[in-house]
């Protein structure tokens, strides 16, 4: 059975930032250490091709669903 590497995005992101944009959040059935705390999606991707893992998108809470419309409804 393959391992899997969960994975979020960061909540204080600021428009325009040139900063990594997930957080690993837990990693399952592999042998893995990871010194990065903010990572990038390429980067995510890469060690998951490395180590045959499957990368987890962890959703976020109903707390913020409005966030993510008033931001879509903003961006318009």
């Amino acid at each position: 059975m393959a391992g899997k590497i969960f994975f979020r995005q960061r909540t204080k992101m600021k428009d325009g930032a040139h900063q990594p944009r997930y957080i690993l959040v837990a990693v399952s059935d592999l042998s893995l250490k990871v010194y990065g705390n903010h990572l990038r999606m390429c980067e995510l991707k890469m060690i998951a091709e490395t180590v045959g893992a499957e990368l987890v998108e962890l959703p976020r809470g109903p707390k913020h669903q409005g966030e993510a419309a008033e931001k879509e409804h903003d961006e318009d």
